[in-house]
C-alpha cells in the first residue's frame, strides 16, 4: 500500500500542453504501479493542451474543477463540466482548452502501453 499526499506530488512537464500545471499522484516512479497512472492537471484561463492523436493509451479525463472544452477530430466541441467525464481510444485525437476565468482541476486517468 501506498498513499499518496498533496505534499509529495511534483509538476511535470506534459508535452504539447500550455498554462497549466501537470502533477502525477499514482504510477511506475510514484507508487509501482504497472496497469495505469493517475495525474491532476491545473489550467489557468486559456491553459490548454495542443492536437494530439500520437497518445496510445487508453485516457479518461474527470473534471473536478470549472470546465474544459474538448475539440475532436470532427472539430466538434464538448465541454466537460466539474463532475462529468469524457474518456478516449487510443490514438484518439483531441485538443483542450479552458475557455473560462477561472481555473480548471481535471484527473486524468491513463493505461501504461
Amino acid at each position: 500500500m501506498v498513499k499518496r499526499t498533496v505534499a509529495d506530488l511534483k509538476p511535470y512537464n506534459a508535452p504539447g500542453h500550455f498554462n497549466m500545471v501537470a502533477m502525477r499522484i499514482h504510477g511506475k516512479e510514484e507508487t509501482g504501479a504497472e496497469k495505469f497512472w493517475i495525474g491532476v492537471s491545473t489550467f489557468l484561463p486559456g491553459g490548454g493542451a495542443a492536437w494530439d492523436e500520437s497518445s496510445p493509451q487508453e485516457k479518461v479525463y474527470y473534471v473536478l474543477e470549472g470546465s474544459m472544452t474538448v475539440t475532436d477530430k470532427n472539430n466538434e466541441k464538448h465541454i466537460v463540466n466539474a463532475g462529468e467525464a469524457i474518456s478516449f481510444r487510443p490514438n484518439e485525437g483531441r485538443s483542450l482548452l479552458n475557455e473560462t476565468n477561472l481555473l480548471a482541476r481535471m484527473l486524468v486517468i491513463g493505461n501504461y502501453t
